[in-house]
């Protein structure tokens, strides 16, 4: 197999981007358009939807991490040319998918409980329970998605992934659509409606690409496993857990931050940070699309054996992921009452939610190109299969910095919406520090991700 040498790698990234930048939208725009349309609801609705989104995210972090690791074996397999081996990756992906099933059962019995011990308004924690109760279903369908869209990646195919998002997108639109308020002869189900839309669409979206791969679409490898492999699932497993648990524990500390720090400041502070989070995950999927981009060709690169190309490939990455979210920031930090006027209704607390929410999204305009680093080191250090590494020093960030500083600045000392989001940009602009010491150490480049074939088959 020929590299692809015969363009530009800046041409080779915009190629490889801009099909990943639609797919990561749509992800995003879904979890938008599901707050967009919950808003006629009033605040408690918006709260819930938004809010009990976020902590579907806890469950799908793990599995979702350890997923991303399958563009890394890929690409390094599709560098090396043995496409028979990269086929075999696509199925332990799917195992993987299969056992995040496990915490979804065991938590559910437990919603109400566990939703008791926080300390939500009556009308917000009944939505949630009602949303979760739902949606958390669809986890292992997300994940399933997520690993064959990595998978195909890696490939170099990242259109399968674009059209796969864009099809789970106008489905969760048009049940939105059809479930949320009274229409087409429905009743309307509200927030039970927003969780039932999203669930039936990612089930939808799984069979999409499921098919894609059975049926030999999008790739050139068997389409069908030749073998099964338990050392090349461990081997997987042994490097992409870590960036697995590095997703999980530093989500579940923004989560807890979250439902704790910015749900004891009430329900209009809830409903207005989520709104921004909302904003931030759109504006954030072009600079996590060129990041992924670079992340295959870096593993290509490496897979050819030539490291020593990286680092022009990581400053072109940087230089678009950058250049991005600069813009986004700028902007937000210029017109934020305008993004927050699309979920503001009329009528005094809808005020108040625009005059936070304004405020927080302005604020948010600062951490902007510090994600974008951060999101450039850290896809960049994964596909060179560095993922023990961040992971520690992302935990200790998440946990023993952000964490403390921000219930401590909420709880303790009463601080308010200013101090939640200047909180937030210490944290981010720290992520983004670390990842780069590490990435300029040069530590990563010792790394064998594939290893030889006698230490793969021990």
């Amino acid at each position: 197999m020929e590299p692809r040498a015969d363009i530009s790698p800046e041409k080779q990234l915009l190629t490889l981007a801009w099909p990943v930048i639609l797919a990561r939208a749509t992800q995003s725009i879904v979890g938008f358009c599901d707050a967009l349309m919950v808003t006629p609801l009033g605040e408690a609705a918006l709260a819930s939807v938004t809010t009990g989104a976020l902590d579907v995210l806890t469950f799908v972090m793990l599995p979702m991490g350890i997923c991303f690791i399958l563009q890394s074996f890929s690409s390094q397999l599709w560098g090396r040319g043995d496409l028979v081996s990269a086929r075999r990756y696509a199925d332990y992906g799917l195992v993987v998918a299969g056992l995040s099933i496990l915490p979804v059962l065991a938590v559910l019995p437990a919603l109400g409980t566990l939703l008791g011990l926080v300390d939500y308004a009556p009308d917000v924690r009944e939505g949630m329970q009602t949303y979760l109760a739902i949606r958390l279903l669809s986890v292992p369908f997300v994940i399933a998605t997520e690993a064959l869209n990595n998978w195909y990646g890696g490939l170099g195919n990242t259109r399968i992934a674009m059209f796969v998002g864009v099809l789970v997108l106008i489905v969760n639109v048009g049940l939105n659509y059809a479930l949320i308020e009274p229409r087409l002869g429905l009743p309307g189900y509200g927030v039970a409606g927003a969780a039932l839309a999203s669930t039936i669409a990612s089930v939808f979206g799984y069979l999409v690409i499921q098919s894609c791969l059975w049926l030999g679409i999008g790739h050139d490898t068997p389409r069908f496993s030749r073998g099964f492999s338990f050392a090349e699932l461990r081997r997987m497993l042994r490097f992409g857990t870590p960036n697995g648990l590095n997703f999980f524990l530093e989500f579940s500390a923004f989560a807890l931050f979250i439902n704790v720090v910015v749900g004891h400041l009430g329900t209009t502070v809830l409903a207005a940070f989520n709104i921004v989070f909302q904003w931030s995950s759109l504006a954030f999927m072009p600079a996590l699309g060129v990041a992924s981009a670079g992340a295959i060709l870096t593993g290509e690169t490496i897979g050819r054996g030539e490291p020593e190309r990286v680092g022009a490939l990581t400053k072109l990455t940087l230089r678009y992921s950058v250049g991005w979210m600069f813009s986004v920031g700028i902007l937000y930090l210029l017109f934020p009452r305008f993004f927050i006027s699309l979920f503001a209704t009329n009528g005094e607390t809808s005020q108040e939610l625009f005059e936070i929410g304004a405020l927080m999204l302005g604020l948010s305009g600062l951490w902007q190109v510090f994600d974008a680093i951060g999101l450039t080191m850290m896809e960049i250090l994964r596909a060179a299969g560095d993922t023990t590494w961040p992971m520690i020093a992302r935990i200790i960030l998440a946990w023993f910095v952000f964490t403390p500083i921000a219930w401590t600045l909420v709880l303790v000392f009463d601080g308010g919406p200013t101090t939640l989001m200047v909180s937030v940009i210490l944290y981010i602009a720290a992520v983004a520090a670390v990842l780069s010491y590490r990435y300029r150490s040069g530590a990563w480049k010792e790394i064998a991700l594939l290893g030889n074939r006698e230490e793969v088959l021990a």
